[in-house]
């Protein structure tokens, strides 16, 4: 990660929605923090002990306030530490570290119009976007699909900030999203931006090409957390040295443990950052990530250390 982290207090700690909870920084040193634009996500480091954990989550709140910065963060069940530690051991008060911003899912300000598309905690960057989009008068709708009425975070304010353009459904009313409708119906120009659960991305981006959607007008954002999978060991053919990487950390994590830093900026598999070449595998990569191409997947000479790890006992790479 390039740029030094920036040492921050919890200022305040807010359930916003079951499972839910929305988290403000702001810099010990009281200086500016770095300005941001929608879209753009930050890493937490935080301690737990022993344990360092270090979680990608999306900006959200006003884009111009550089006295804080605030994220969401849905607890779920398979967290490997971060969303745990967020709901159960972060409190106003504590410091943690932070990385400057990055941005991997920017607004494309030529468009048209902007189709803005939320599922879940997925409405974190999707929002922004839309303050984004009201403060300079670009034209833009938003879609925001949630589970049930007490999972929806935001709802309440998006309405009144936005009135007709928010479009909430929620699914256990059986309240979906007509997908091939809202695709079909968009006038030439327009981009489309959609951030939610792997399979709703993945959903919207088949039907946006199926109904003729040029790829550089598709926008998404998914990190996706390590999956846990049995212990491996990774040779590092350049430095001689061997790491083991446990059954529920990454290899990004096992190597950073070991003392080293391999680069990074999403720690989600989106990025392409930690891109690492693979000298021998004895095994299968199984690949978790969003950046490699199918070919280059099957190809097997890549693979992205934060999400993805092998089915077998070893694994040479090019570090």
């Amino acid at each position: 990660m390039s740029g030094a982290e920036i040492p921050v207090r919890v200022a305040r700690v807010e359930v916003v929605a079951e499972r839910i909870k929305r988290i403000r920084f702001v810099p010990v040193d009281g200086r500016p923090l770095p300005t941001y634009s929608a879209g753009a996500h930050t890493v937490v480091t935080m301690r737990d002990g022993a344990k360092t954990i270090k979680n990608p989550y999306s900006l959200m709140g006003p884009l111009n306030d550089t006295t804080g910065y605030e994220i969401s963060v849905l607890k779920t069940s398979n967290s490997h530490g971060g969303s745990l530690f967020v709901h159960e051991k972060l409190y106003e008060g504590a410091f943690v570290s932070i990385s400057p911003p990055s941005n991997l899912f920017a607004l494309d300000l030529r468009a048209r119009k902007h189709l803005l598309i939320a599922g879940g905690i997925g409405i974190t960057p999707i929002s922004a976007m839309a303050e984004q989009l009201s403060q300079i008068g670009a034209p833009f709708e938003l879609h925001y699909s949630t589970r049930t009425p007490s999972s929806g975070a935001y709802v309440d304010e998006l309405k009144q900030r936005y009135g007709r353009k928010l479009h909430h459904y929620q699914t256990v009313s059986n309240r979906r999203i007509n997908l091939e409708n809202l695709l079909g119906h968009q006038p030439l120009g327009t981009h489309l931006y959609v951030c939610g659960p792997d399979a709703m991305i993945e959903d919207v981006l088949r039907l946006s090409r199926e109904a003729g959607w040029p790829d550089e007008h598709l926008h998404a954002e998914h990190f996706t957390a390590p999956r846990s999978g049995m212990p491996f060991n990774v040779e590092l053919a350049k430095s001689a040295k061997t790491v083991r990487v446990n059954e529920d950390e990454s290899i990004l994590q096992a190597l950073e443990s070991a003392g080293l830093e391999p680069p990074y900026l999403c720690r989600g598999g989106a990025c392409g950052q930690c891109e690492t070449g693979v000298v021998n595998c004895d095994g299968n990569i199984l690949h978790y990530d969003h950046y490699l191409t199918d070919e280059e997947k099957q190809a097997g000479r890549k693979i992205m250390i934060c999400v993805s790890r092998i089915k077998g006992s070893n694994i040479t790479l090019d570090l």
